[in-house]
């Protein structure tokens, strides 16, 4: 038995696997179209997910509006099949198809032919399916459990407990629990191998705490550089040079919804800034009351000024 292998020309190969444009904007690397709503046009459902509301509602509307047309042409090639419908009136037919496909039926027109009958009961197989289709599309948007975590714009690298320590801050923007959230941190840098090669590595970068019970208010995220330390010996420069990114990543349960909610935010070489504090949003009101001030949440203070 021979085999036979089949050949795709460079330029099929083109078309099945389309190039991939990466860029450095502002310190990161960013892959143009990514996550973007209109780069899953070759995937309908997830087409159907991303899309904005408005445009999720204005393909609903034109996909109804369409069918609907197709159908009526369809028993205008039939002649008088439908009764009580005026002979040759697109809209009489229009609008029987519309309550047809919404299974409603009032009854003033109905099919008197059986080649109208053939085409009621396709309408309606697909009415069926249909409706199911956009009920479940529309549910699986709103059902889709999101977390509302901000994250302090900079990362700060500052002694802490007499060792230079990696910090930023999050806060849950939301008035309830995320239960048993996890927070890793990636380090994503460009390395030259011993064999002269080009890689861009991740590391990940151990805690002092990385996860919580519940994360209501606020976390200080901090990663203690030592000599295990990816960041061990790195500069502000060396950070830029190497295109050095930390990929943050939170995940854990909603309380409200008891799904799993996940949020994640990325640093830029340039948004590390060194011997640097973050400035203090906790307070003691003379009633004896706690505060916290969310307006300092992203302030940072040199440590010059804090001595």
């Amino acid at each position: 038995m021979k085999l036979r292998l089949k050949r795709f020309s460079r330029k099929k190969q083109q078309r099945l696997i389309p190039p991939i444009q990466i860029q450095v904007k502002n310190g990161k690397l960013e892959i143009i179209g990514m996550g973007a709503w209109h780069s899953y046009w070759r995937d309908p459902y997830h087409l159907l997910l991303t899309i904005p509301w408005a445009g999720f509602i204005f393909l609903i509307c034109t996909f109804y509006i369409t069918i609907n047309a197709l159908f009526a042409i369809a028993y205008l090639i039939g002649g008088d099949c439908i009764a009580n419908a005026r002979p040759g009136s697109f809209l009489d037919v229009f609008f029987f198809s519309v309550q047809t496909l919404a299974s409603i039926g009032y009854g003033a027109m109905y099919p008197k032919t059986t080649y109208a009958n053939i085409i009621v009961t396709i309408e309606a197989m697909i009415g069926l399916v249909g409706i199911a289709v956009m009920t479940g599309l529309a549910f699986a948007r709103f059902s889709r459990p999101t977390a509302r975590v901000l994250f302090s714009r900079v990362a700060v690298i500052t002694p802490h407990d007499a060792m230079p320590t990696l910090i930023f801050r999050t806060a849950n923007q939301r008035r309830n629990i995320i239960l048993e959230a996890q927070m890793r941190v990636y380090l994503m840098r460009d390395e030259i191998t011993l064999e002269g090669q080009f890689m861009r590595r991740f590391y990940d970068l151990k805690l002092l705490r990385n996860q919580t019970p519940s994360f209501t208010l606020s976390w200080s995220v901090m990663h203690v550089i030592d000599e295990f330390s990816p960041l061990y010996g790195m500069t502000p420069e060396s950070l830029i040079q190497t295109n050095t990114i930390l990929i943050v990543s939170l995940s854990g349960i909603d309380e409200t919804v008891a799904q799993v909610v996940h949020a994640r935010h990325s640093y830029a070489a340039n948004e590390i800034l060194w011997n640097n504090q973050f400035a203090d949003i906790f307070y003691n009101a003379p009633d004896g009351h706690r505060y916290i001030d969310y307006n300092r949440f992203h302030d940072v203070l040199p440590l010059d000024e804090m001595l």
